[in-house]
């Protein structure tokens, strides 16, 4: 347990240090003023929480001092973990095993990190017992291909890969079929980054989408976005896009470790009401973990 809370407190260092770190200092012994407001509200929007999530977060916070007479500023670390809790959902169990193969679709833009997060699942699953398969349906990035099959044989994972410059949504269908033919587990099929400004390639992802679904009656069984936490509210405009384009059921925040703006997975709970599966806490395939709320908010506010 100790190990599990370290790695999330080593995860965070950089949003804990940065951003959460503030409100710790700001949460002494002093009286709670104005000032302790003004303060506070300023760091949190630091922490990437967006404006209307903080000022949800101090108005429940106001509530609670009037309706417990609290008094000092230290007294509102306590009331803040709560609160902070209390916005973020617990991560759902996925029900994969309900589906054989369950076909999993990564979606995301350019850079978020999705073709290292596939390697990263496929090898989680494959630990767990369940033979997976990897489809590289980025067929315009001739390295993202190579940069799969590089991951695979790593990590003794199987990689079907699709005609360079092909159609995305070809790879797709017969990546699917041949995890089928195999008899596999777990199908992760790792798509083209993708502009959520751009209408055209949005459109193509959502061919994709549906050519699981030819593939496979029911598939994609699981659609899970890949944001890049580095990003903070950028991320969120993603989300927003992405979800309106091909149902996502689940985010999974890569590059938590590297990334200040820890707190906009509070504001994407809020907004679009999507839970948070997993975490990004370093390089190594272990380092990505399943979300865990406690945890998180733990590892921000410097608890133990």
């Amino acid at each position: 347990m100790a190990d599990f809370l370290n790695k999330w407190r080593d995860g965070l260092d950089r949003t804990r240090k940065v951003t959460f770190g503030r409100i710790a200092s700001l949460l002494g012994v002093t009286e709670i003023t104005n000032e302790t407001w003004e303060d506070l509200e300023a760091a949190l929007i630091q922490a990437d929480l967006g404006l209307e999530t903080t000022n949800l977060v101090l108005d429940s916070l106001k509530n609670q001092v009037r309706l417990h007479g609290l008094t000092r500023s230290d007294e509102l670390q306590e009331v803040l973990r709560s609160e902070l809790l209390s916005r973020l959902d617990a991560a759902p169990a996925l029900k994969l095993d309900e589906h054989k193969p369950a076909v999993i679709l990564l979606v995301g833009v350019n850079g978020s990190g999705k073709t290292t997060t596939a390697a990263k699942l496929g090898k989680q699953f494959l630990n767990s017992g369940k033979k997976t398969l990897l489809v590289a349906a980025d067929t315009y990035r001739a390295a993202a291909v190579d940069q799969l099959q590089i991951w695979g044989e790593r990590l003794g994972l199987p990689v079907i890969a699709g005609q360079q410059g092909g159609d995305p949504g070809a790879a797709a269908f017969d990546g699917i079929q041949a995890g089928i033919a195999r008899g596999v587990d777990r199908i992760i099929v790792d798509t083209a980054g993708r502009l959520h400004t751009r209408f055209n390639l949005m459109e193509e992802l959502k061919k994709v989408y549906r050519v699981a679904g030819k593939a496979l009656e029911g598939a994609p069984h699981a659609t899970w976005l890949v944001l890049d936490a580095t990003t903070g509210q950028n991320a969120f405009q993603q989300a927003k896009i992405f979800k309106e384009a091909v149902n996502v059921t689940g985010i999974i925040l890569a590059k938590l470790d590297s990334s200040a703006r820890g707190g906009m997975a509070f504001a994407i709970q809020r907004e679009l009401g999507i839970p948070i599966l997993y975490a990004g806490l370093g390089e190594k395939p272990e380092d990505l973990q399943p979300f865990d709320r406690t945890a998180f908010v733990e590892g921000i506010l410097n608890r133990n």
